[in-house]
């Protein structure tokens, strides 16, 4: 099936819903990552590799709970985008929210060591908030460290109907490639 006619059986199930009726919302995915990127329209970092998401979504970057958090996770592709739309600007080095607009994402300043990434007010001249995207490697690494990459963490957890997993960081040299290569469609 595809793409598009994944979005039509969704958008005919959605017109013939009618006020008070249950829905049972079943994830179907939208867009294997073999096809490309996933299905929001706009921006997107995401794994390059499905790993175990169960509904064939992929893993993109998140901000932690519902609507705007400080910290930040990978969570299965919403296939409305929304929270976990992020773009790369290469100018100032930065991933920037696409949601929450003047937020970047930043390194190390949280009180929480098991959640490394924050998503802060955007300064260019901020060294926690600039990273290198190779879109050779797929890394994701620090201006200030670019041994260090970015990396999705290894155990995965329910979120809803969705998945979620911690986002870290660790030595490039150590980083597994299925949870450390990332693709960007701007």
């Amino acid at each position: 099936m595809t793409r598009e006619s994944k979005m039509e059986r969704f958008r005919v199930c959605a017109a013939t819903l009618t006020a008070g009726a249950v829905l049972a919302i079943v994830m179907l995915p939208l867009a294997g990552l073999a096809e490309g990127a996933p299905d929001p329209n706009g921006p997107v970092i995401y794994l390059a590799e499905n790993l175990d998401e169960a509904d064939g979504l992929g893993w993109c970057i998140d901000t932690l709970g519902r609507g705007f958090a400080e910290q930040l996770q990978t969570h299965s592709c919403k296939p409305q985008g929304g929270d976990t739309q992020f773009r790369y600007d290469p100018e100032t080095r930065q991933i920037q929210s696409v949601e929450f607009e003047g937020k970047c994402m930043a390194l190390g300043v949280s009180d929480n060591a098991a959640v490394p990434f924050a998503l802060l007010d955007c300064v260019s001249e901020d060294p926690t908030q600039q990273f290198g995207f190779n879109a050779d490697t797929g890394r994701i690494t620090l201006v200030s460290e670019p041994n260090t990459c970015v990396v999705a963490g290894a155990k995965s957890r329910s979120a809803g109907p969705f998945m979620s997993r911690d986002l870290t960081i660790t030595a490039c040299d150590r980083a597994d490639p299925a949870r450390a290569t990332w693709l960007y469609r701007p």
